[in-house]
């Protein structure tokens, strides 16, 4: 058995025995009657057991197909039938892989990892080529979503004038959401032959992604109205006559920060309000974060400014195909498959090296390629 998996199945992902009495006490939480007289307690306690009996489920999951492939390999060697063996082998490999993905996710246990996060996109300089790019993340980032039961709500789009998007931001719902994501932020590069060029010249564009946590209740942060400047504007996008004929968006900027959020996604001004103030106490709490985080870790922090911020990936569609994380290194000749959304090699990788572990690389992520 791969030691990764021995690992798993002896409790290394997590304290199996604290594991299944924890559930016990979440379920007899969650059945007394009066912890819905606190809101706030209710919805955590009901969050922390559905993370929780998901975790459970799936190490009993590997476990079971564990003993199914053993057997496996049993009887292909009492029969001498050498493929039920490999087929097996290739199944174990396969858990080894799930086994190593629930190791890292269970290191997620940051204040605000389990909780949702907001996704916001802004195209760089370059007009359309950058506007076209900045849409062209939003769907990879949307794919990435429902391929993993995600649930997406929109939250503010500007199209761009002939093609792509200007600007966006849309929410993420699920378990580890941001402990997922959080490694996005930065800035992502694309080199391709443009299709808006007549000339077919090779182009770069630039856009940037910031990723910050939808923050609860339980994490107080004062925002004083005289701390906001709140500006209404119509709406930009497709949505009826009503949208474009009332000024139903909401754009605020906090002065002191200059954090700037807008919501148009609902026809009341007063909901997209709440809204918006919701995403500006998500801001300023990853804004405080990384604050602190910088004046800690000044003298180690290596990351280049680059343009917006910093420069992560690179997503080079001509001369040839690539994708590379200049932060690991990690890389593939599958750009196609990379921008429909299968990021978790990426992420994988990105979340190991914050949390100082050695990324466990699927054997096809690595293929030579010319330097970028």
């Amino acid at each position: 058995m791969p030691s990764s998996l021995r690992f798993l199945l002896c409790g290394g992902i997590f304290d199996w025995p604290n594991a299944l009495k924890r559930l016990e006490e979440l379920n007899a939480e969650a059945e007394d009657p009066s912890l819905w007289e606190n809101q706030e307690r209710a919805q955590m306690v009901l969050r922390d057991r559905t993370r929780l009996e998901k975790s459970i489920e799936q190490v009993r999951g590997i476990e079971q197909e564990l003993d199914d492939a053993a057997m496996l390999i049993e009887l292909g060697e009492a029969e001498d039938d050498s493929d039920v063996v490999a087929e097996a082998e290739v199944t174990i490999e396969g858990l080894q892989r799930r086994s190593e993905k629930l190791e890292l996710e269970s290191l997620l246990s940051g204040e605000v990892d389990g909780n949702d996060c907001y996704i916001e996109i802004n195209a760089g300089a370059g007009g359309t080529e950058s506007q076209d790019w900045a849409e062209m993340l939003a769907r990879m980032y949307l794919r990435w979503s429902e391929s993993h039961d995600y649930k997406i709500e929109w939250i503010e789009e500007s199209a761009g004038e002939e093609a792509g998007i200007k600007s966006a931001t849309f929410k993420v719902g699920g378990p580890n959401a941001y402990g997922w994501m959080k490694t996005e932020s930065g800035v992502h590069r694309l080199v391709r032959i443009s299709p808006y060029d007549s000339q077919s010249r090779r182009h770069t564009s630039f856009a940037s992604v910031w990723v910050y946590p939808v923050i609860d209740d339980a994490i107080e942060i004062e925002i004083e109205d005289k701390d906001i400047r709140v500006d209404t504007y119509r709406a930009s996008g497709a949505g009826g006559q009503h949208v474009n004929k009332t000024d139903s968006a909401v754009r605020l900027t906090h002065i002191e920060t200059g954090i700037v959020v807008q919501c148009q996604n609902d026809r009341s001004q007063h909901r997209n309000r709440a809204q918006a103030m919701a995403m500006l106490r998500a801001r300023l709490y990853e804004h405080e974060t990384q604050k602190r985080e910088a004046e800690a870790q000044a003298e180690q922090d290596s990351k280049t400014d680059i343009g917006w911020g910093h420069q992560i990936r690179s997503y080079v569609l001509h001369p040839y195909q690539m994708v590379k994380d200049l932060r690991t290194n990690v890389e593939t000749g599958n750009a196609q498959a990379v921008l429909d959304g299968d990021l978790d090699r990426f992420l994988e990788a990105s979340l190991a090296s914050v949390l100082g572990k050695d990324a466990a690389e699927p054997a096809d992520a690595a293929i030579e390629t010319p330097d970028a």
